[in-house]
C-alpha cells in the first residue's frame, strides 16, 4: 500500500512540475503505462460541444485530430455514467466505436475511469491491454485515485496540444484589482530572501551596526520612491509607504534581527528567520485580511535583502516610452510598482497573494487591473504578450490578434466608463425615487483609508483594529493605540468611524499570548469571547478608542461575534467604567454609540431582547453567509457552492431588517455582499439604506443606486424571494439590471 501512494504521489508531482501542456500529457500516460504494466494509456479531454478528445497516448497513433463523438463509444459511455469501466472484450461490447487509423484492433481489455473537477467529467483516463482479460482490482483502484487527483492538473490543459495550443491560453486566478490591460511581460526578479542559507556570524557588533544602517538606507529609499510617484498620486497612497516606514521602525522587528545576529547568524540569515517569523504568524491566520500582511511582510523583507546586496530596484527597469508593461513575479512588490512609469503600467500578475495585500491596494488606488494567486502560470518569458482581465481574475497568454484588438477595445470602453464614474465621486447616493443610501468604506490599514475618500465614502463602515496587536512581541500600549486610531479620525473628519472591537482569537493568535489548539477555531475562542475574557484588553482599547476620536461624535462600536445578552451586558459596564475613568482624568469626550455585528445566526432572533441596549446593527454579510450555509469560501473544494444571494441568506437578512425596523435600530451591512451589483439590488428592496464596501467599488454601486429606484426594488426582491435557486435569482436581477442600461456592472 505505501509502494501504490509512493507512486501516486510521485506522478502528480512529477506532472505538476512540468511547465509544457504537451509535455504534461505525454508524462501522465507514458508515467502510467509504466507504473501498472499496461500496453496503452490515453488521456482525453470533453471540449465544448461534448466531444472527447484525444490529448495524449502511449501505444496508440495519437493523431491530434482524434475525436470521439458525444456520448459515443466506451470513453463516452464512462463520461457519461460517471462511473469505471473495466471489461475484458472491448470490441464486442455494443457501445464500442473504433477510431480508424489509431490500430486500437490490436488490443481486448478496456479500462475507462472518468476524470471529475467539482461534479463535472471533464476527461475519460483509458488503458488496454492486448490480452483479453480485465485490469485486475488494485491496478482499478490505482487508476481511481491517480484520476481524482490528475483532474485537477488536466482541468488546466488545453484542449489541443498542438502547436496552437499556447493562443489564447487562459490561466484563473484571483480578482487583485478591476480593470484590462495589454502589454509585455516584465519579469520581477528581484532575490528571495527565503532562500538566504545561513552561516555564521564572524563580527557580531559589526553585524548589527549594519543592521541599522540598513534600516536608514531602505527608510530613505521608500521616501524616493514615493516621491517618484509624483506629487498627486503619492498623497493617494501614501498610506502604503507610510505602513512600510512603521514596519522598518518597529521596536519588535529590530530587536528581533538583532537577537537572531548575537544568537550567532550572519544578517541576511537573521533576516530571513526574524521576516519568517512574523509572515508565518499571519499567514496562519484563517481571516483573508490578516492572511495578507504576511505578504506585507515578504515584501519588506525582500526590500531589505536587496538593498544589503546593494541591488537598486530603480537601476533594473529600463522601459521604453511606448512600451505597456505587466509586471510578473512571486510577489511583486509596492516598490517595483512605484518605478514603472504610470502611464506604462498594463497590469500586475502576481503567483502569490490574495486581494488584500498591499500590491492589490496600491493597484486598485492607481488603477491597474491585478490578477492574484497566478499558481498555474509556467514558464513565462520576459517580453511575451499578455492580457490581464483584474474583473474575472484571468490571464490570457500569447493572445491572438483578434483576442488582444477586442481587449484592446474593451480597455478603451471601461476608461469611458469610469470617467463616467469620476463624476459621480461627489454626488449623492440617491435613487430616482429619492432614497437616500449611505455609502461608507471597509479598511483596516493606514493604505486604505485614502483610497476610500477619493471614491466618496462617507466614513468608515468597518474598522478592524487587529493589525496593531500583530506586528509585535507585546501588547500596544492605549498611546500606541490612540496613535493609530487618530490617524483614521483625522482622514474622516466629522464623517462617522465604525470601530469594531478586536476581533483575535482562534485561529488568531499572537505571539506573545499563545492559546491552545482548538479542534474548530471558527466556532471558538473568537471575537467578543476572548476580549471578556480578557477584559483588560478591552478596557485599554476602549479607552484609546474614545481618547482618539477626541470629543466628536465620529466614533461608533461595533462588537464581533456577539451571541448572549450577557456579552453585551457585560460590555456596556465596560464602557461606563472606562467613561467613568476618563471624565475623572479630565478628558472631554463623546459617549459613543455602540453596536453589534450579525454574523452569528443566533444573534438574528435574540434582536429585540437588546433594542434598549444598542444603538445600531451591522450585518457581516460575510461570516453570516458562510454561517448559515456551512460553507467556508475560501476552500477551494466548496468555494463554487457559496453565494450570498444563496435563497437561505435572502431570506434571514430580510427577516433582520424587519425586525430592526420594528424596534427602531438602525442597519447597516458591510462584507462582499454590498459590493455585489445584483444583491445590492435586492438588498436595496428589503430596506437597507446603508452599505460598507471596498473603496474600488463605490463608484458603481452608486451608479446603480442612482439609477434605479427603490419601488422596482421591491417587486424584484418579492419575485427573487418565492425562487429557490441561485442561478435564477442572478438570471433574474441580471436581465433587470441590464435593460436598465446596467450591463456593465453585471456582464
Amino acid at each position: 500500500m505505501n509502494t501504490t501512494i509512493l507512486e501516486l504521489t510521485r506522478i502528480v508531482q512529477e506532472v505538476a512540475l512540468v511547465e509544457s501542456p504537451s509535455e504534461q500529457v505525454k508524462l501522465i500516460v507514458d508515467s502510467i503505462s509504466q507504473s501498472i504494466g499496461v500496453d496503452v494509456c490515453s488521456l482525453y479531454r470533453i471540449n465544448e460541444n461534448h466531444e472527447m478528445v484525444m490529448l495524449a497516448s502511449h501505444g496508440l497513433v495519437a493523431r491530434k485530430d482524434i475525436k470521439i463523438p458525444a456520448n459515443e463509444g466506451l470513453v463516452g459511455l464512462v463520461a457519461k455514467n460517471r462511473h469505471t469501466l473495466n471489461i475484458a472484450d472491448a470490441p464486442s461490447h455494443s457501445d464500442y466505436y473504433y477510431v480508424p487509423h489509431s490500430k486500437e484492433e490490436n488490443f481486448q481489455s478496456f479500462c475507462g475511469v472518468p476524470l471529475v473537477r467539482f461534479g463535472e467529467v471533464i476527461g475519460v483516463l483509458v488503458v488496454q491491454s492486448r490480452q483479453a482479460q480485465q485490469l485486475d482490482e488494485a491496478s482499478e483502484a490505482f487508476l481511481v485515485t491517480l484520476a481524482s487527483q490528475l483532474a485537477l492538473i488536466v482541468a488546466n490543459i488545453p484542449i489541443s496540444s498542438n502547436k496552437n495550443a499556447s493562443n489564447n491560453q487562459r490561466i484563473v486566478g484571483i480578482k487583485g484589482a478591476p480593470g484590462t490591460g495589454v502589454g509585455i511581460a516584465r519579469l520581477c526578479n528581484s532575490e528571495e530572501l527565503n532562500n538566504v542559507a545561513d552561516a555564521k556570524c564572524d563580527d557580531i557588533e559589526a553585524a548589527i551596526k549594519q543592521w541599522h544602517n540598513l534600516l536608514s538606507e531602505v527608510k530613505a529609499e521608500i521616501v524616493s520612491e514615493q516621491a517618484a510617484l509624483g506629487e498627486t498620486l503619492s498623497e493617494s497612497i501614501a498610506g502604503i509607504f507610510d505602513a512600510y516606514q512603521l514596519l522598518l521602525s518597529n521596536q519588535s522587528l529590530i530587536d528581533k534581527v538583532e537577537a537572531e545576529i548575537r544568537a550567532g547568524h550572519w544578517l541576511p540569515g537573521a533576516l530571513r528567520l526574524s521576516i519568517q517569523y512574523y509572515s508565518e504568524l499571519f499567514r496562519a491566520m484563517d481571516d483573508p485580511y490578516l492572511k495578507a500582511r504576511s505578504e506585507d511582510i515578504h515584501h519588506l523583507g525582500n526590500k531589505l535583502y536587496n538593498a544589503w546586496r546593494g541591488e537598486n530596484i530603480n537601476e533594473q527597469i529600463k522601459i521604453a516610452s511606448g512600451d505597456a508593461i505587466v509586471l510578473v513575479g512571486a510577489q511583486v512588490s509596492v516598490s517595483e510598482i512605484a518605478n514603472v512609469p504610470i502611464g506604462n503600467l498594463a497590469g500586475i500578475i502576481c503567483f502569490e497573494g490574495s486581494s488584500l495585500s498591499h500590491t492589490a491596494v496600491l493597484a486598485n488606488a492607481i488603477g491597474v487591473p491585478a490578477v492574484m494567486g497566478v499558481t498555474d502560470l509556467h514558464g513565462i518569458q520576459p517580453g511575451e504578450l499578455i492580457i490581464v482581465d483584474g474583473n474575472e481574475g484571468k490571464i490570457i497568454r500569447h493572445p491572438s490578434d483578434v483576442v488582444a484588438s477586442e481587449f484592446r477595445k474593451l480597455i478603451h470602453k471601461e476608461k469611458n466608463f469610469q470617467k463616467k464614474l469620476d463624476i459621480l465621486r461627489d454626488e449623492p447616493a440617491i435613487t430616482t425615487d429619492g432614497h437616500i443610501i449611505r455609502l461608507f468604506a471597509n479598511t483596516g490599514l493606514l493604505a486604505d483609508i485614502t483610497p476610500g475618500l477619493k471614491n466618496g465614502a462617507e466614513g468608515v463602515g468597518l474598522y478592524r483594529t487587529e493589525i496593531p496587536f500583530m506586528m509585535r512581541d507585546s501588547f500596544p500600549s492605549e498611546d500606541e493605540q490612540v496613535h493609530v486610531y487618530q490617524r483614521v479620525f483625522t482622514a474622516y473628519v466629522r464623517k462617522p468611524v465604525y470601530m469594531r472591537t478586536l476581533d483575535i482569537g482562534g485561529d488568531k493568535q499572537l505571539p506573545y499570548f499563545p492559546i491552545s489548539h482548538e479542534e474548530n477555531p471558527v466556532l471558538g475562542w473568537r471575537g467578543i469571547r476572548f476580549t471578556l475574557d480578557n477584559i483588560q484588553l478591552l478596557m485599554t482599547q476602549v479607552r484609546a478608542m474614545i481618547r482618539a476620536a477626541d470629543g466628536s461624535d465620529q466614533l461608533h462600536i461595533l462588537l464581533p461575534m456577539v451571541t448572549s445578552t450577557n456579552e453585551l451586558d457585560t460590555f456596556k459596564h465596560l464602557l461606563d467604567d472606562a467613561s467613568e475613568q476618563l471624565v475623572k482624568e479630565g478628558l472631554d469626550f463623546c459617549y459613543p454609540k455602540i453596536g453589534v455585528m450579525i454574523e452569528v445566526p443566533a444573534a438574528i432572533s435574540q434582536l429585540s431582547f437588546w433594542k434598549d441596549k444598542i444603538d445600531f446593527v451591522s450585518v457581516g454579510s460575510n461570516d453570516l453567509s458562510q454561517y448559515l450555509l456551512a460553507l467556508d469560501r475560501n476552500n477551494a473544494r466548496v468555494a463554487n457552492r457559496y453565494d450570498h444571494v444563496h435563497p437561505a441568506v435572502l431570506h434571514e437578512i430580510s427577516r433582520i431588517v424587519t425586525i430592526a425596523k420594528q424596534n427602531n435600530l438602525p442597519l447597516s451591512l458591510c462584507g462582499e455582499m454590498a459590493s455585489d451589483p445584483v444583491a445590492v439590488a435586492l438588498l436595496l428592496g428589503m430596506g437597507i439604506r446603508s452599505l460598507s464596501m471596498s473603496a474600488a467599488m463605490l463608484p458603481r454601486i452608486k451608479w446603480l443606486i442612482r439609477t434605479v429606484s427603490i419601488s422596482k426594488m421591491e417587486d424584484l426582491l418579492r419575485q427573487a424571494l418565492d425562487i429557490d435557486s441561485v442561478h435564477d435569482i442572478r438570471k433574474l436581477l441580471s436581465e433587470e439590471l441590464c435593460e436598465m442600461g446596467l450591463g456593465e456592472l453585471v456582464s
